[in-house]
């Protein structure tokens, strides 16, 4: 198997989305209500709040599924050698 073919089957994993879900998420959200939660209590939302907003469990949940993939992808690698 080629290392892209491996690439795309470990991140075509349901295992590594539910992980990637698990942890992202809730740190996205917690993010958000840390840094825009006075905007959006006070009502002060812009455009660049909403982004933020919405970027903040992305980008969580971005390094969760890079995390999750290479974790997946050292497993795979160390039960192939045994």
């Amino acid at each position: 198997m080629s290392a892209r073919s491996r690439f795309w089957s470990i991140c075509r994993d349901a295992s590594v989305w539910r992980r990637a879900a698990r942890l992202g998420l809730p740190v996205g959200f917690v993010q958000v209500a840390l840094n825009q939660g006075d905007h959006w209590l006070a009502g002060a939302v812009s455009v660049a709040v909403v982004a933020k907003s919405i970027l903040s469990p992305a980008l969580s949940f971005l390094i969760a599924f890079t995390s999750a993939a290479a974790t997946r992808a050292a497993a795979l690698r160390s039960t192939s050698v045994s």
